[in-house]
């Protein structure tokens, strides 16, 4: 029965930290488009 509840629990927090990453992820996405478009605006290259 513990092996089973460590189990869940080690999957739980393996699927909290690739959720994690692949928010930071897509922030950083979000961030660069961000500066390339205000970049451009101010007649700079990306």
């Amino acid at each position: 029965m513990f092996q089973k509840i460590a189990t869940v629990a080690l999957i739980g927090a393996a699927l909290s930290a690739a959720a994690c990453n692949t928010v930071r992820g897509a922030a950083r996405d979000v961030n660069s488009v961000a500066n390339c478009t205000e970049n451009t605006i101010e007649g700079r290259t990306c």
